[in-house]
Parts: structure tokens; C-alpha cells; sequence
């Protein structure tokens, strides 16, 4: 039986960043399972319809990454029907602006879910098939609000700072067993249907390079994965170069 190709799974392919993921790894001969909840199934598709229309190879998944069910069975299905997972990368955002006086129990425990417990199953359920095999890469999307707490952000940066501890112990515990786990601060705007639905900017911004492209992120990512591990980066940041930090 021939060889299965290797996989990259993303969890939490959206409309800018991790679509770029996504086709960044498709373009190194990696096939592609990309994941968002089961409603954004049709924009999921079209995600995937691009991939493969430029050669590449690419599966749709419905997934709640906040449930453990879920997310096991993800990794089980992955395994067994498309191929061997090699890369793993959690792009799952939650980024919300609440006044503390406004943070409910459930805003900010559904932030915690999205950003930091989501994070936490899928690199557990990454380590329990990368294990064995002795390699693989994980990595983590940040934020600024993983180093740092702004006004308004109280939920999303305990989230993210709790996301960036969660990585650290990983490297920590799995970069000896083979296992490459990076982090990933992600400091400045990002174009996008997010950004673009902020400010009307956005074009002129990317003319002056003053916001991140998401195709350049995803080439950071593919260079962590392509790392040799004499020399493997557990962080690295990424900003415009017009970026005050």
C-alpha cells in the first residue's frame, strides 16, 4: 500500500489567517483538513474548492473544537480516512472587546473556551497521535493580548496569556520526545473580514505594508515547520514594520 501523504490540520479556518494557513501548507504537498463549526460548513467548502482547483489536497470538517468529543473524534476520523497528522496549528481567535463592568460569567467563560481550553484539547489529542511517531509539529496563533492585558480585553487576554502557558508547558514536555511546539504573537492588525468591517483603511494600509498579510504570516509558520530541530523556535513574534510595540 503506497504511502499516505502527510497532514496539517487547522482548526479554525476562517476568511483570512487561517485560510492562508491553510493553502500555504496545501502548497507544500501537504494535504489539508481544515475545521470550523458545522454551521460554517458552505464557507469551509469554498475553502477547500480553492485548494484543489490549484492542485492541492484539502478536507472539510464541521467540528465544535470547544467539545472533547468532538475533537477526539476529529483526530480519530483524520487518522484513519486522509493520513498521518504531521502539523497541527490552533487559529481559534475570540477576540471581543467587553468593559470589565460589562463581562458577564458567560462572555467570559465562552472566551476561555474558544481561545484557551479549545487550544488545550487540540494539542493534547496532536501529542496523543504524534507521540509515538516520535515527530511533528503544533503550533499556536497569539496575540498581543498573550503578553499583555489592554482596557476592554479582560477575557480574551486571560484566554490567550492562559493559551501561551499551555504552549510553553507542551514545548517543554514534548520538544524532547520530537514533538516541535511553537507560539506564535500575532502584535497588529491583520487584514481581513474582520478588519475590513473596522476601519475603511485597509487597502492603503497594505500599500504602506502597515498590517500584517495574512500569506505572510502563513510563510512564518511553514518556515517554524520546516525548522531542522538543531535549531527550533518555541516563540516568535510577528508585526508591521510601522507597528508601535
Amino acid at each position: 500500500m503506497p504511502e499516505r501523504p502527510e497532514v496539517c490540520l487547522v482548526v479554525g479556518a476562517g476568511d483570512g489567517l487561517g485560510g492562508a494557513l491553510a493553502r500555504a501548507f496545501a502548497a507544500e504537498g501537504l494535504t489539508v483538513c481544515v475545521t470550523r463549526r458545522a454551521k460554517s460548513l458552505e464557507a469551509l467548502n469554498a475553502l477547500v474548492a480553492t485548494i484543489e482547483s490549484t492542485g492541492g489536497r484539502a478536507v472539510a470538517h464541521g467540528v465544535d473544537a470547544r467539545s472533547e468529543d468532538e475533537m477526539i473524534a476529529l483526530f480519530e476520523t483524520v487518522e484513519r480516512d486522509v493520513g498521518p497528522i504531521g502539523v497541527v496549528i490552533f487559529n481559534i481567535g475570540a477576540n471581543v472587546y467587553f468593559p470589565i463592568r460589562e463581562t458577564t460569567a458567560r462572555v467570559f467563560h465562552k472566551v476561555w473556551e474558544m481561545a484557551c481550553f479549545a487550544g488545550f484539547l487540540t494539542g493534547r489529542e496532536a501529542a496523543k497521535v504524534m507521540v509515538p511517531r516520535g515527530r511533528g509539529t503544533i503550533l499556536f496563533t497569539g496575540a498581543s493580548a498573550s503578553l499583555r492585558g489592554r482596557e476592554g480585553f479582560s477575557a480574551f487576554a486571560s484566554a490567550k496569556a492562559g493559551l501561551r502557558a499551555v504552549a510553553q508547558s507542551m514545548a517543554r514536555e514534548l520538544g524532547p520526545q520530537g514533538i516541535h511546539v511553537a507560539h506564535v504573537v500575532i502584535d497588529g492588525p491583520v487584514d481581513g473580514v474582520f478588519m475590513r468591517s473596522l476601519r475603511d483603511d485597509v487597502d492603503q494600509m497594505l500599500e504602506a505594508d502597515a498590517i500584517l498579510k495574512p500569506a505572510d504570516i502563513a510563510a512564518s509558520f511553514v518556515a517554524l515547520h520546516r525548522q531542522p530541530r538543531s535549531a527550533w523556535s518555541h516563540e516568535l513574534d510577528l508585526r508591521p514594520w510601522t507597528e508601535t510595540w
